[in-house]
Formats: C-alpha cells, sequence, structure tokens
C-alpha cells in the first residue's frame, strides 16, 4: 500500500477517527472535572552518613550504605511512624473519619487506629535525591493544607521514632550489659578469695606481674651476680715507685755525703715515713680484696640457696601463677564489660540519631493530579491511535476502489484509460434535480 492510497483510506474514513478522538477527548474531560485533586508537599531530611557517630565513633561504609537507606525508607512508612502522625494529629477525634471507618467493609478488621495510619501509609513516598544523602518524604492528599501538615508531621515522628528506637536499643544493651558486669563482678570476687587463701595458705604472695616474692628475689641475687667484682690480687700501690726513686737518690747520695750529713738524714726520714706509707696501702689493698672475696662467696651461697628454695616450692608458685592469672583475666572482662555498658548509657542519653532536618514543607499551590494537560493530550494521542485502528478495520473489511492504484492492485491489469467523473458542482446540481422530482412525484400521489 501506498502513501497516497493510505491517505485516501483516512480521508475517506475521517468521521471515524474524529469521532473516536473526540469520544476520548470528552471522557478526559469528564474524568477532570469528576476525579478530586491531590496535591502533594514534601519535607527533606539529611542523612549524615558521611561522619562518624559522635558516641560510637562508627560510620557507615559504602557496603552498607544502600541498605540502611533502604531500611530509612521503609521505615517512614512504618507503622509506627503513622501511628505517631496519627496521634499527633489527632485523627481519632474527628467525626468525618469515624463516621468513613464505621461505614468501612464488613471484611476489614483493623482498629481505628490502625486503620488511619494505613491511609497515611498509602499517601506517603520517599526517594533519595539523585547525587546527595538528602531524603524526600512525600505525601499525597486532597487538601494542600492537610498534605503540607502531614508531611511535617511525618518527618518529626520519623526522626522522634528513630531516636526513640536507637534509646530504646542502647538502653537494653546497657541493662544486659550492667547484668553480665554484676557476674563478671562476683565471679572476680570469687576468684581473689581463693588466690588470697591459697597464698595465705602457703606462704606464697603474689605481685602484679604474676610472679611470687621468692622468684622475684632470685631474679635480683642473680642480677647481684652478674655485676659482682671480680676478685683480684691487690696491684702495688702508686707511692711504691715513689720510695723505689727515693732509695736511688739516697745510694747516690751517700757516695758523695758522709753518713751523718744533714741532707743524707732528711733523706733517710722521708724514705721511713714513704715506707710505712706504703705498707698500710698494701695492707688496705689485700684487706679490700679479701673481703671482696668474702662476699662474692657470701653472695654465691645466698643465689644458691634461693635456688633450692624456689624450686622446692615450684609446684605452689605455678598454682598460685595460675589463680592470679584467673584473677586478671575476670579483672580484664570485667572493666570491658563495664566500659561497653557506660558507653551503652551514653549512647541511650545522646540526642543526635545522625539526622538533620532541611527547612519545613511547602504548601502546594498547584495539583500533582490529575496533570491536565498530559491527561488531554495523552487522550488526543489515544483517540487518534484507536480511530485510525478503526479506520484501517473496517476498509480492511469493506475495501474499496479509491483511485487508480486500487484498481490495478485489484484486477491486476494494465490501465488503458481514466475517465473524469462529473464535478463537484454537477453532483450537487444532479442531486437537487432529483430532490425536486421526488418532491412532484410526491405531490401527484398525493393529489390522486
Amino acid at each position: 500500500m501506498s502513501l497516497l492510497q493510505f491517505l485516501r483510506i483516512l480521508w475517506a474514513r475521517r468521521l471515524i477517527i474524529i469521532a473516536a478522538t473526540a469520544s476520548c477527548l470528552i471522557g478526559a474531560l469528564v474524568v477532570i472535572m469528576m476525579v478530586p485533586p491531590r496535591y502533594d508537599s514534601s519535607a527533606r531530611v539529611m542523612l549524615n552518613t558521611l561522619k562518624p557517630d559522635p558516641v560510637t565513633g562508627e560510620f557507615i561504609g559504602n557496603a552498607a550504605l544502600r541498605t540502611y537507606v533502604g531500611t530509612q525508607m521503609e521505615l517512614i512508612k512504618d507503622y509506627r511512624v503513622a501511628g505517631q502522625v496519627v496521634d499527633q494529629l489527632g485523627w481519632q477525634a474527628d467525626p468525618s473519619l469515624i463516621a468513613e471507618y464505621q461505614n468501612r467493609a464488613t471484611t476489614d478488621d483493623r482498629d481505628f487506629r490502625r486503620w488511619l495510619a494505613q491511609r497515611i501509609i498509602d499517601g506517603t513516598k520517599t526517594k533519595m535525591v539523585p547525587g546527595s544523602n538528602i531524603l524526600e518524604i512525600t505525601y499525597t492528599s486532597r487538601s494542600p493544607n492537610s498534605a503540607r501538615a502531614i508531611a511535617d508531621a511525618l518527618r518529626k515522628a520519623y526522626i522522634d521514632s528513630s531516636l526513640s528506637a536507637r534509646r530504646e536499643e542502647a538502653t537494653r544493651n546497657a541493662d544486659w550489659f550492667t547484668a553480665q558486669a554484676a557476674k563478671a563482678k562476683a565471679t572476680l570476687d570469687a576468684a581473689d578469695v581463693t588466690k588470697t587463701d591459697y597464698e595465705r595458705a602457703n606462704g606464697i604472695v603474689m605481685q602484679d606481674d604474676q610472679s611470687d616474692i621468692e622468684t622475684a628475689r632470685l631474679r635480683a641475687l642473680s642480677t647481684q651476680a652478674l655485676v659482682a667484682p671480680v676478685v683480684v690480687q691487690p696491684a702495688p700501690p702508686p707511692s711504691a715507685g715513689t720510695l723505689a726513686q727515693l732509695d736511688a737518690q739516697i745510694a747516690q747520695t751517700s757516695q758523695v755525703l758522709g753518713a751523718n750529713h744533714p741532707e743524707l738524714l732528711e733523706l733517710r726520714a722521708r724514705r721511713a715515713a714513704l715506707a710505712n706509707q706504703v705498707a698500710q696501702e698494701i695492707a688496705a689493698s689485700r684487706a679490700a680484696a679479701g673481703a671482696g672475696a668474702a662476699g662474692a662467696n657470701a653472695a654465691e651461697r645466698a643465689l644458691a640457696a634461693q635456688k633450692q628454695k624456689v624450686i622446692a616450692s615450684r609446684d605452689k608458685i605455678e598454682r598460685a601463677s595460675q589463680l592470679q592469672s584467673e584473677v586478671t583475666l575476670r579483672r580484664d572482662i570485667y572493666n570491658r564489660t563495664m566500659a561497653r555498658a557506660a558507653q551503652f548509657r551514653q549512647e541511650a542519653a545522646a540526642a543526635d540519631v545522625g539526622i538533620a532536618m532541611l527547612g519545613t514543607a511547602v504548601t502546594p499551590q498547584d495539583p500533582s493530579y490529575p496533570n491536565k494537560p498530559l491527561i488531554i493530550v495523552g487522550a488526543l494521542g489515544l483517540g487518534g491511535g484507536l480511530g485510525l485502528f478503526i479506520a484501517l478495520l473496517v476498509e480492511l473489511l469493506s475495501r474499496r476502489v479509491r483511485g487508480v492504484e486500487d484498481l490495478e492492485w485489484a484486477v491486476d491489469a494494465p490501465m488503458l484509460a481514466v475517465i473524469a467523473g462529473p464535478s463537484r458542482r454537477a453532483r450537487g446540481a444532479a442531486k437537487r434535480r432529483q430532490r425536486a422530482e421526488l418532491s412532484v412525484r410526491h405531490d401527484r400521489m398525493a393529489r390522486a
């Protein structure tokens, strides 16, 4: 089928297309006039997902971000939030809503509050603003003021519900950790009593580094033995060299001077004093060496005795060390449990839930539904398409020859000539003559 044939069919069936388009347009206008308008109002919050929690210091990673956002969007449409909105707006005392609830379907067994909350849930939509961490809460209502009020109430109820849920969970965790800390404290006290009784019964005192007093004393004696001075033979005192020089000088002077010369007598007196000093220094050095040797022997004997003492009480020390380790472990568990309980107590008292309000909802000026331009354009498109379909269907069921192309397609033969039909004016004149003849014929029959 050529384009010319298609256009001829459309022109011949133009009334069908016009009727279908007009019918759809009229239907759209009826819908616009009958359907009550609905208004959308939006309130926004910002999810602080990029900074850590002010109490716990934790932040949401990229892997869990989508899950967190989806959870928040579902929480907004949860009964807990919607129920708080019902309470804030005072809908349970509205006579019109009470009457509408009483006229509900008999199969609906929901209570009044849940029935009202479901209306809010059905009119609520949530979405994330692309490229941001802003969550938009939209409510659709027949009244613009009601849409704005409910959008604000939804946002407030969502934040209050999130804060309340966080505090309740933190309080439950804090109570649980406090109870566990009490149990850990009782276990710690019992372990400490057992250790103390064992130490008292066996004469063992454990230190903070899990070593007993005797072992610590053995360690100290070992350290002293390592740093004890080495006992050596006493070295000659420095004055011995001076004495030798003085002897040489006296021998040389005796060859020159007489035996009773004053200078020689002075040298001999000095030599006697110096010899006495050298003797005293040698005696002191020998005494010190003897004392060092005695001290070293005493330290070795004390170290050996302490080793025997520690080895003899090895089993008791091991048992006391185990008891000390048990006490240390129980104390660490108790401290960590108390720290967790304190953290949850702090979290339960926090006023920040990681959600920030952005502005207030605005009263909508134009309804979001029905969208009149869209409905009219859609009705024209639907009517035109439906009319075109019906026109083609009628044409296929009742095919006619509307031009040379149709005739050639129908008889599959060459066209020899085309005889022009009467003009529109001639056809009009012929129709008028036929009507005049019919009128005259009717008058004659009436006279007869």
